[in-house]
């Protein structure tokens, strides 16, 4: 089917209390586990590429981007193409005519002031383009570089009052908030803050988005979710799938060297997680 946009997905989540699951995809064996894993239990779904992504394939955003935009296009639920974690104005600036709905502008590391300037010039250039656009304040960590943080540290969260000014402020369509995820964790032990969830959802009137939710538990997950976040991201699991199926495989296969076989294997690893999370969101209704 058609494109959808990020925006509309979010939307129709948060008119049901809901959540829009996007992942990370770095590879085409990534966007074909995310599509099919949505597809065996009929969710809609967000294909995120993130500034990293693009600079692992030596900066061009064109090939993955115009493969997953071909990959959904053929999907049986509706897919959405959103640009993650962006810094650099040169691939925000490609954002439009690559199929994209949506961009995460990311400017979080800057000090408060120098955040919102940045912000705000990034969401006139992408609303007079049609294009959803998503910011960072708070210290969720773990990303581009930036140390593991200590997501309890003082000065850490994301504050009610400071993110009711940025968001009205800076014009911006939805908030990645932090209240206790981190990026890239690779065990599922974040502590939630949900007290300060409740506070943000009820100061902010756009959607709250969840990063570093790989290593936040199920139960944590579901109870963000019903506490206020719409949009929930999610890369390291599908990275932990993909290289623990790889390293079964040739561990029983030490011959190998067709990779079509351990890819295989590591795609369809990456399709039961996107399955079972998407379940665990409750976002099972295309």
């Amino acid at each position: 089917m058609p494109l959808t946009t990020t925006g509309e997905l979010v939307t129709r989540a948060s008119a049901a209390r809901a959540a829009v699951a996007s992942f990370n995809v770095i590879t085409l064996e990534h966007v074909e586990a995310v599509i099919a894993g949505a597809e065996s239990v009929t969710a809609p779904v967000v294909l995120q590429v993130s500034e990293n992504a693009v600079r692992f394939r030596g900066g061009h955003l064109l090939p993955l981007a115009r493969a997953a935009v071909a990959a959904a296009e053929r999907a049986a639920v509706p897919v959405a193409l959103h640009l993650d974690h962006v810094q650099s104005e040169t691939l925000l600036h490609q954002a439009a005519d690559a199929g994209f709905s949506s961009v995460m502008y990311d400017a979080a590391r800057l000090p408060y002031a120098e955040n919102l300037a940045a912000t705000r010039a990034a969401v006139d250039w992408a609303h007079a383009r049609g294009l959803w656009i998503e910011a960072e304040l708070g210290q969720i960590g773990g990303k581009n570089g930036r140390p593991p943080l200590d997501a309890h540290a003082p000065g850490a969260r994301t504050d009610p009052d400071e993110a009711r000014d940025f968001v009205a402020d800076s014009g911006v369509d939805a908030l990645a908030v932090a209240i206790g995820s981190a990026h890239a964790m690779t065990t599922r032990t974040a502590t939630l803050d949900h007290a300060l969830l409740k506070q943000l959802s009820a100061a902010l009137d756009v959607p709250l988005v969840l990063h570093g939710s790989s290593g936040v538990p199920d139960g944590e997950l579901t109870a963000a979710v019903a506490g206020g976040i719409t949009k929930v991201n999610i890369g390291t699991a599908l990275n932990i799938a993909l290289t623990g199926a790889i390293r079964d495989h040739l561990a029983d296969h030490p011959e190998a060297v067709d990779p079509r076989g351990y890819l295989t294997v590591a795609r369809e690893a990456m399709t039961r997680t996107v399955a079972r999370t998407l379940q665990v969101l409750g976002a099972t209704t295309a």
